[in-house]
């Protein structure tokens, strides 16, 4: 499940990840849980500002292969996009040194 909101155009785009219990143990967990940031690092070139996006993996995201995982998030996440419509994509800039790459302040 993917849900989207739009947030300040020229804030830095957020990723969260909710992988509950329920997909699997620790390993298993873990290995979704990287497998979803990379597909969100992904999606980070097409929406690199201006969207908070919350990624929930459900128990049959354990058993997905990587392109399917990807393939999953990447219809979800244009689906959510859509829907939402508000504004055209921008991409990050690659050359900040203000923020991380998945958008927080650096210390």
């Amino acid at each position: 499940m993917l849900y989207a909101a739009a947030i300040a155009a020229d804030e830095p785009s957020r990723i969260g990840f909710i992988v509950s219990k329920s997909v699997g143990n620790a390993v298993v967990r873990n290995l979704v849980k990287r497998r979803l940031r990379e597909a969100g690092a992904r999606s980070l070139q097409k929406y690199g500002c201006g969207f908070a996006i919350v990624v929930r993996a459900l128990p049959a995201a354990a058993a997905a292969s990587w392109d399917q995982l990807l393939a999953d998030y990447d219809a979800a996440l244009e689906a959510t996009m859509k829907r939402l419509g508000t504004r055209p994509p921008k991409a990050a800039s690659s050359g900040s040194n203000e923020t991380t790459q998945e958008g927080t302040p650096r210390a």
